[in-house]
C-alpha cells in the first residue's frame, strides 16, 4: 500500500501530491516525486502563508478569512465534535453572510448578523443560541489584541426557553423493557441499562468489558463514541472517533440495580477479554447509528410510538426524581457539568415533585388539625 499522510497521496503518474488550506478557504497543491519531498514542500508553503499573514495588519483581513483562521487554530484544542459544530455554524450562518457584503468585522455588521440569526423562523430558539454562541466565542479570540468591547457587545444571545421533556410512561417503559429481554438480539440488552444508569448513547456504545465491575456492581464511564465529519480530504466523509464523554464530570462511576448486574455476568461470559466493547463482543465499537436502528426494532415490536434514543435518558432522570432522589446525586449520575443544568431540563418534572410534596403537607394539616369528634360533644354538654 501507498504511504499515506495528511492530505497527501501518491497519484497515478507516480508523482506525490500534497495539499494545503489557504486562508481564503481554497486548496493549494505542491508536488514531489517522492514522499518525504511532498512533506517537506507543505511545510515550507505553510511556513510562507504563516510569514503572510504575521505580517499583514488585522485590519486588512477580511472578516471570513479570520473566521477561517480561527477554525483552523482551534481544530487541534477541542473535541472533533465540538469542531464539526464550529465548523457548521461559521460555514454555513457566518462566513456566507460576511461575504454576501461588507467582509470586515463592524459594529453595524455584527448587529445585521445577530438580528438575521435571531429573526429566522426556519431555525429553533435553541440552535440560534448555538450559533450566536460559537460567533461570539470566535469573535473574542479574533478581537483580544484589539479594543471589540462594543462589537462583542452587540452579540446578544436569545433567552433559552425552557422545552418539555418527552419521556416513556411506566406502562410503555414496561412494554419496551419486555421486548428487549425477549428479544433474540442480546445487544437489546443495553436498552435496559440506559433506562436504570442514564447513560447516553455513545456512553453506552463505549463501554468495554473492563469498565465493569460486577463484584462491586458499578460501570465506569470513561469514553464516548460518535460519527463526526472527516476533514482529512484523502479519506471519506465521516469518521468514527471514541473520545473523551461530553464533560469532565461526565467521567464518573455510576451504581448498578441488582438484576442488571445478574444480567451483565450471564452476558459476560460470553467473552474473556475485557478489552472488548460490551455492545459489539469485538474491539471495535458498534457505530450509535446501527444502534439507534436496533432501538427502533424494539419500540416498533413493544407497540410503543417511535422516539429519540436520548428519551431514556430524560426518562431515567424523571423516574429518578419520582422516587425521590435528590438533584445533586441525580446531577452526578447524570454526568451534568453542573447541578443548574439538571435544574433547567427537568425543572418540569421537578414542578411535579413539588406539587406531591405540597398534596403531603395538604394531607398532614387536614390530619393533625382536624377536631376530634368527642372534643364537640363535650363542648355541647358543657353548654
Amino acid at each position: 500500500m501507498p504511504r499515506r499522510g495528511e492530505n497527501v497521496y501518491k497519484r497515478k503518474d507516480g508523482r506525490w501530491e500534497g495539499r494545503i488550506l489557504k486562508p481564503d478557504g481554497k486548496y493549494q497543491s505542491v508536488y514531489a516525486q517522492t514522499y518525504r519531498e511532498v512533506k517537506e514542500r507543505k511545510n515550507h508553503y505553510k511556513e510562507y502563508l504563516k510569514r503572510k499573514e504575521d505580517k499583514a495588519p488585522d485590519s486588512a483581513r477580511s472578516a471570513s478569512a479570520q473566521f477561517k483562521l480561527w477554525l483552523n487554530s482551534v481544530s487541534g484544542r477541542v473535541k472533533a465534535s465540538t469542531y464539526e459544530n464550529y465548523y457548521r455554524c461559521i460555514y454555513k450562518y457566518v462566513i456566507p453572510y460576511f461575504i454576501r457584503g461588507g467582509d470586515q468585522i463592524t459594529e453595524v455588521r455584527v448587529g445585521q448578523l445577530v438580528t438575521s440569526i435571531c429573526g429566522d423562523p426556519s431555525l429553533s430558539e435553541a440552535y440560534k443560541r448555538k450559533i450566536l454562541s460559537i460567533f461570539k466565542t470566535a469573535l473574542r479570540e479574533i478581537l483580544k489584541d484589539a479594543d471589540g468591547a462594543s462589537i462583542l457587545a452587540n452579540v446578544r444571545l436569545p433567552k433559552a426557553e425552557i422545552a418539555d421533556i418527552e419521556v416513556f410512561s411506566v406502562k410503555e417503559q414496561r412494554l419496551v423493557e419486555n421486548a428487549a429481554l425477549l428479544a433474540e438480539d442480546r445487544r437489546a440488552l443495553g436498552i435496559l441499562l440506559c433506562f436504570y444508569t442514564g447513560i447516553r448513547l455513545g456512553e453506552l456504545c463505549a463501554l468495554k468489558w473492563g469498565d465493569l465491575d460486577l463484584e462491586a456492581g458499578t460501570v465506569s464511564i470513561a469514553r464516548t463514541v460518535s460519527r463526526t465529519k472527516n476533514f482529512t480530504q484523502a479519506r471519506g466523509k465521516s469518521a468514527l472517533l471514541i473520545g473523551m464523554p461530553k464533560s469532565r464530570k461526565s467521567v464518573r462511576k455510576i451504581p448498578l440495580p441488582a438484576f442488571l448486574t445478574e444480567l451483565s455476568k450471564d452476558l459476560r461470559m460470553r467473552t474473556e477479554n475485557e478489552a472488548c466493547y460490551v455492545l459489539s463482543g469485538t474491539r471495535t465499537p458498534i457505530e450509535p447509528r446501527t444502534y439507534q436502528k436496533l432501538y427502533k426494532r424494539i419500540l416498533a415490536r413493544a407497540g410503543v410510538k417511535d422516539r429519540k434514543f436520548h428519551v431514556i435518558r430524560h426518562t431515567f432522570a424523571t423516574r429518578a426524581l419520582e422516587l425521590g432522589v435528590d438533584i445533586k446525586t441525580l446531577s452526578e449520575l447524570l454526568g451534568h457539568s453542573s447541578v443548574t443544568i439538571t435544574l433547567n431540563i427537568y425543572a418540569h418534572s421537578l414542578m411535579e415533585q413539588k406539587r406531591i410534596a405540597m398534596e403531603k403537607l395538604n394531607e398532614m394539616h387536614i390530619t393533625h388539625m382536624k377536631i376530634p369528634s368527642f372534643a364537640v360533644a363535650d363542648a355541647v354538654e358543657s353548654a
